[in-house]
């Protein structure tokens, strides 16, 4: 399983953004279609809102990955 660090510099990142900067998707509408597919959680939790607020100190996992996101 990957396992990918992001840094947020603010204080939120929209979900499908989030898989867009970390490579995961290679879009913003990618990213909105495995989030709408429901591969993704987010704290061990199914997400469903492509736009949902991730926040520093956030897990989101996909089939294969995991994203750590940590403050700046």
């Amino acid at each position: 399983m990957q396992t990918i660090t992001f840094t947020l510099d603010r204080e939120f990142i929209a979900l499908n953004d989030l898989l867009k900067l970390t490579g995961v998707a290679d879009s913003g509408g990618a990213g909105k279609a495995l989030v709408a597919a429901g591969d993704v959680t987010v704290d061990g939790v199914p997400e469903a809102r492509k736009t949902a607020k991730i926040r520093a100190g956030q897990v989101v996992r996909l089939p294969g990955v995991t994203i750590r996101v940590v403050a700046a």
